[in-house]
C-alpha cells in the first residue's frame, strides 16, 4: 500500500511547508524544513512499510559490515525488507578501491563514486564512515530522510574517529548510536536508537571496532524494520557531555617520553597502532615502536632496574623477557619488536646497536642511551576539507 507522505508520521505537525501544508515532526527534529520529491513542492507517494528501496553511503571495513547486512536482508525474500540496495563510496588511490567498494563490486551492487549519486528513486538512505557534508537537497530526496551509524554513544565522541578516541582515552563504556542526518553537519542529528556496551579490557580499536560494527549492523536492520516508528520516536541528542573526535595525524604517533605516562603510551598504540605505528628517535634516526606491552611487575624488581640514573626515553634490555623497557613519565613501558630500516625484536635490536654501542664508549652510562621525541615538521594549514573517518585497518 502507498500513502501521501504526510500521512506515515501521524497527527503532529510542527510548522508548516510549501503550500501550506504541515512538516512532519521527524522532520523538523532534523532540521529539514521541506518535503521529498521535487523542489516544487509537489506530495511524493511512498512507502508506509518494506520493502525499502536504500541508497547506502560508505568506506571502511566498519561501513563494509553495514552493508554486508543490508545485503544479507535484500536477498532474503522471505522478510521483504530490502527490496533495492545501490552504494555510494569515495574514490581510493588502491585500484580495488576501498572495503566498501569491494565489498559491492564482489555482491555485483551498483556503485557510485561521490559526488555521483546515481538517479535512482529509493526511500531512506544509509550511512556509515562515510565522512562527507550532505546537503539538504541530497536528503531531501529521501522520503525517510537519511540515517548514520555511528560508533559511540553520541553526543560523546562526535567527528571521524570516534573509536580510536574511545580507546585513547581508557573509556569503560561504548556503544552504536543510530541517527538522523542534519543538512551540512556531523553528528548532531536526532537519535533513533542507542545501544551501550562494556569496553573489552585491553582491545585495541581494531578489535574494538569488528565489534561494534556488528552490532550497529544489527540495530540498524532492527530500525529498518520499523521505520516510520523509529522516525517518530526520535530524541534530540543531549547537550551535555559533548565530546569530540578528530581525525589522527602523523604526529600524534610521536611519544613523548618526558610528558606521557605509561599507561598513556600503552593505550596510544591500542588505538591507532594498526594504523600509524608510534614512532621516536634513536641517534638521529626515526624509529617505529611495532609492539608495545605493559611491563610485568616481577621485571621491574629486577635489580638491575635498579640503582642506576634513568630518565625519561632511557632504554634498557631485559634479556629474560626480551624485551626493551623504556622509561617514561612514570615508568616504563616494554617493547618487543621494532623497525629501524628493517623489522627487528627487541634481542636484534639489542645484539646490532645497543651492544655495540656500550662496547664502543664502556664508560657511557645507561641513562645515555635514550628514545627521544620524535618532532616531525608542521604543514602548513590549507584549505577546510572533508576527510573520510579514519579506519582502523
Amino acid at each position: 500500500m502507498r500513502v501521501l507522505v504526510q500521512r506515515c508520521w501521524g497527527p503532529r505537525p510542527v510548522g508548516g511547508g510549501p503550500s501550506g501544508r504541515p512538516i512532519p515532526q521527524w522532520r523538523a527534529l532534523a532540521g529539514l524544513g521541506g518535503f521529498p520529491g521535487g523542489e516544487d513542492g509537489r506530495a511524493v507517494r511512498v512507502r508506509e512499510k518494506p520493502p525499502w528501496r536504500v541508497l547506502f553511503f560508505g568506506t571502511d571495513h566498519f561501513a563494509r559490515e553495514t552493508l554486508r547486512a543490508l545485503h544479507a536482508a535484500r536477498e532474503n525474500k522471505e522478510e521483504e525488507l530490502i527490496e533495492k540496495l545501490e552504494v555510494v563510496t569515495v574514490p581510493s588511490p588502491s585500484p580495488k578501491g576501498l572495503p566498501v567498494k569491494q565489498y559491492a563490486v564482489q555482491s555485483q551492487l551498483p556503485v557510485y563514486e561521490w559526488p555521483d549519486v546515481g538517479s535512482g528513486e529509493y526511500d531512506v538512505g544509509v550511512l556509515a564512515s562515510f565522512g562527507r557534508l550532505l546537503s539538504e537537497a541530497l536528503i531531501l530526496k529521501f522520503p525517510y530522510g537519511i540515517l548514520n551509524v555511528h560508533p559511540s554513544c553520541l553526543p560523546r565522541w562526535r567527528g571521524p574517529a570516534p573509536i580510536i578516541h574511545t580507546v585513547l582515552h581508557g573509556d569503560t563504556v561504548t556503544g552504536v548510536t543510530i541517527m538522523q542526518i542534519r543538512p551540512n553537519r556531523f553528528d548532531v542529528g536526532p537519535i533513533l536508537k542507542q545501544e551501550t556496551i562494556p569496553v573489552p579490557p585491553k582491545s585495541t580499536a581494531k578489535e574494538l571496532e569488528a565489534v561494534l560494527s556488528r552490532l550497529g549492523a544489527n540495530m540498524l536492520i532492527s530500525v529498518l524494520k520499523n521505520l516510520p516508528e523509529s522516525l517518530s520516536n526520535g530524541r534530540q541528542q543531549p547537550a551535555e557531555g559533548v565530546t569530540h573526535a578528530p581525525k589522527i595525524s602523523a604526529g600524534t604517533s610521536c611519544i613523548k617520553w618526558e610528558e606521557q605516562t605509561s599507561e598513556q603510551i600503552i593505550r596510544l598504540h591500542r588505538a591507532i597502532g594498526t594504523i600509524i605505528p608510534l614512532q621516536t628517535l634513536w641517534m638521529d634516526n626515526t624509529i617505529k615502536l611495532l609492539d608495545l606491552v605493559e611491563v610485568n611487575s616481577s621485571v621491574l624488581t629486577d635489580p638491575k632496574l635498579r640503582g642506576q640514573p634513568v630518565f625519561p626515553g632511557s632504554v634498557i634490555y631485559h634479556k629474560q623477557s626480551q624485551i626493551l623497557l623504556v622509561c617514561c613519565k612514570d615508568g616504563w613501558v616494554g617493547v618487543r619488536s621494532v623497525m629501524l630500516k628493517k623489522t627487528l625484536t627487541a634481542t636484534d635490536f639489542y645484539n646490532g646497536y645497543l651492544h655495540p654501542w656500550y662496547q664502543n664508549d664502556s664508560q657511557a652510562q645507561p641513562s645515555q642511551c635514550r628514545f627521544q621525541t620524535l618532532r616531525l615538521p608542521t604543514k602548513k594549514k590549507q584549505g577546510k576539507k572533508n576527510c573520510c573517518y579514519a579506519t582502523v585497518h
